[in-house]
């Protein structure tokens, strides 16, 4: 590297106003923010002074690739958390070559430090690469390019799509804006799961955070039939809260994806059926909304012995849900949420293969 690359070359004194890049300001080759900064508030981190075409490498970590490729033109500055490199070769081709797992692997090997690895500039010059022609460099630095153009297109295709999900519940699931809406107790609308199932289940270890079930982890045991007393047999569809919270209100929707087998859960959780899969997905999306889960959070919890806090059955069936009265209604709204998710669940798999057609690449153009 060192021979092709200038590494952290000598840089002019900085100007008084520039805009500072740190290292949570790039993420997946994205610069994130551009804030401005007067030299004499800047952090002594802030020592490279920046010019089109240089590449900024992650030194510590170096295994997120949190590294940027520079291509603007203004006063910027970067934390000497960054490599700078410049290069007699192709610029964009030596910063794909960075993100060669083989290359990082190398950039591992020479890392010190446990909780925050990090390489210093005279071993990530010391690092071995190959390259070809620059009409060759150039050829497959604009290919691997338009790749990342297309990735960065579809991240904010999925980043606007689920704005869009946000601002439509925060509307929609907005007490004082849909006064016309009816007042409805949970017990109304959700029946709790009582199944006294015969046979053996897998038990799960239940995972909620943020209205949605982040995981369901198999506890690699199974219970006896004497057993079933005790658990609840989730399903698809099904409202899962954890009865003695240590956080936010741990209230989640089952989704199709973590069924793949009959799955119990232990009576910490309260599992409750609602009685239509349209009602699932509207109170889904109610709790998307942190004002209202807030607030069911506050008026749910009791607190037991020793300050433990406990939310009892009796108390998450008797609160008040507003939601339209008219099933059509529901109906529409439900169809609209999920459409609107669907999509970018799409997108979202259409943004994977995208992934793993650069690394592919990563793995196959360098050697």
């Amino acid at each position: 590297m060192g021979e092709v690359c200038e590494i952290n070359p000598k840089n002019e004194s900085l100007s008084n106003l520039f805009i500072y890049i740190d290292l949570e300001s790039v993420a997946n080759g994205r610069l994130l923010k551009e804030d401005y900064i007067y030299k004499d508030e800047a952090p002594s981190r802030a020592q490279r002074v920046l010019v089109r075409n240089d590449i900024l490498f992650q030194m510590v970590r170096p295994y997120q690739k949190n590294n940027l490729f520079f291509d603007k033109e203004g006063e910027y500055v970067a934390s000497t958390g960054y490599a700078q490199i410049r290069t007699n070769q192709n610029s964009q081709f030596i910063f794909q070559h960075l993100h060669n797992q083989k290359f990082v692997d190398k950039v591992i090997e020479r890392c010190t430090g446990t909780s925050y690895p990090a390489i210093n500039s005279t071993d990530l010059g010391n690092i071995q690469i190959h390259y070809p022609n620059l009409g060759e460099q150039q050829k497959i630095a604009s290919f691997l390019s338009l790749i990342d153009e297309r990735i960065t297109t579809q991240n904010k295709i999925i980043e606007q799509l689920e704005t869009l999900i946000k601002g439509l519940c925060q509307e929609l699931f907005n007490e004082k804006k849909n006064s016309s809406w009816s007042k409805h107790y949970l017990k109304d609308i959700i029946i709790e799961r009582k199944e006294l199932n015969k046979a053996s289940y897998s038990v799960h270890s239940v995972s909620v955070s943020k209205g949605v079930i982040n995981q369901i982890e198999y506890l690699g045991r199974a219970f006896a039939s004497k057993d079933t007393s005790n658990y609840n047999v989730v399903h698809y569809g099904d409202i899962v809260y954890t009865k003695s919270p240590t956080g936010e209100f741990p209230y989640g929707i089952i989704k199709q994806s973590f069924i793949k087998e009959m799955v119990a859960v232990s009576p910490l959780y309260g599992v409750y059926k609602p009685k239509s899969f349209y009602l699932a997905n509207i109170l889904h999306y109610y709790f998307s909304n942190p004002v209202n889960t807030n607030n069911y959070l506050h008026s749910l919890i009791q607190k037991g012995a020793k300050n433990t806090i406990n939310i009892t059955n009796q108390n998450f069936l008797n609160k008040e849900i507003y939601l339209p009265s008219d099933e059509n209604q529901i109906k529409t709204i439900s169809l609209l949420l999920n459409s609107i998710a669907q999509k970018s669940s799409t997108e979202q798999g259409v943004l994977n293969k995208l992934i793993q057609q650069k690394k592919f690449l990563l793995q196959n153009l360098f050697v």
